[in-house]
């Protein structure tokens, strides 16, 4: 069975997946949306070259920056990567913070209308900023979302509404979520899987302040390595600073429509791009501003995070921070047959 694990941005997923690949003799896949990129590592805390040694990891380094990349090209490789692993007798060990990409796997791509040629043909002439115009009369949200150099996912959300009468935005959020009177995972008994691919979830269970506190200095290292020597290697790993990564990446042009919008890049070129007019009405002052603005927006997309957690099944919750979080991970497999 494969094993998913759950678990806030900077809360030790990875060395976690990693200590149960040399245990079990099995191989990491990343559930993460920004690690798919090459080139993107500063601000993504990929696994460290040392953790790569340790296990097999899939899904990293696998995209273009400059082209888009969904959750079906995703899906796609991931389903196929746990096949191999499983053929090879190893176990795979999925791990991420993209809750997308997780529903993905385990329940299905979001139901959603065929392709229309005649719709699209309709759309074709038109500019991006147009589509993106409509898109933002017809669905706010998805407007806010997408990227107005994104051609294709602007042209799929305009085709969701022209066909469903539902706004994209809000057909996924009904998709995500929970029942209103969904307990807390605490207190669900974990009930035999029905998720596809019958995995056994693992949940990293933090409270509140220590996560944060975690996020703070995993987010202060990205930007200022220099400030953050003494830092346990499963919260960032060493390198190039975010800021410097970002400045060689855009003059080298290999920040495309997504990318750009990563946490941590999209307010370093919010302040590299200050001058320029384009960026008037987002543009960051200083480089502390940067630093500032993606520390906090790092902790709300921590809070996301325990928010969508909820919605799990039959999770293994170990609470954080554990003195023996390996073993009880172990014990809960050995629990689950």
């Amino acid at each position: 069975r494969p094993i998913v694990i759950l678990g806030n941005t900077a809360g030790g997923k990875s060395e976690l997946a990693v200590a149960l690949a040399e245990r079990l003799d099995g191989e990491v896949v990343s559930a993460d949306s920004m690690q798919v990129y090459r080139h993107l590592d500063a601000g993504t805390a990929k696994p460290t070259p040392g953790q790569r040694r340790r296990a097999p990891h899939h899904l990293i380094d696998v995209a273009d920056p400059r082209a888009p990349f969904t959750v079906a090209d995703w899906l796609a490789l991931a389903k196929q990567g746990i096949a191999d692993i499983q053929q090879r007798g190893k176990r795979p060990i999925v791990v991420g913070g993209t809750n997308l990409y997780l529903n993905a796997l385990l329940r299905g791509l979001m139901p959603g209308p065929e392709p229309d040629p005649a719709l699209r043909a309709e759309l074709d002439p038109l500019d991006n900023a147009e589509l993106h115009a409509r898109l933002t009369a017809a669905d706010p949200a998805a407007a806010d979302r997408i990227h107005v150099a994104d051609r294709k996912r602007l042209v799929r959300a305009l085709e969701v509404v022209a066909l469903t009468g539902q706004p994209i935005s809000r057909q996924q959020t009904q998709w995500q979520e929970p029942s209103a009177t969904t307990p807390p995972p605490s207190a669900l008994p974990p009930p035999p899987s029905t998720y596809r691919h019958d995995p056994l979830l693992i949940g990293l269970a933090w409270p509140t302040d220590a996560i944060n506190h975690r996020i703070n200095k995993r987010v202060r290292a990205m930007f200022f390595p220099d400030k953050e020597p003494d830092l346990a290697p499963d919260v960032v790993p060493a390198g190039e600073s975010l800021p410097d990564e970002v400045a060689r990446l855009d003059a080298a042009g290999l920040l495309g429509p997504q990318a750009r919008e990563a946490l941590g890049y999209k307010q370093v070129l919010a302040h590299r791009h200050r001058d320029d007019p384009a960026y008037a009405d987002r543009a960051i002052t200083t480089l502390d501003d940067a630093f500032e603005r993606t520390k906090a927006l790092t902790r709300r997309f921590g809070k996301q995070q325990r928010t969508w957690m909820r919605r799990y099944r039959g999770v293994h919750w170990i609470e954080m921070p554990a003195e023996r979080p390996i073993e009880s991970a172990l014990a809960a497999i050995r629990d689950a047959g």
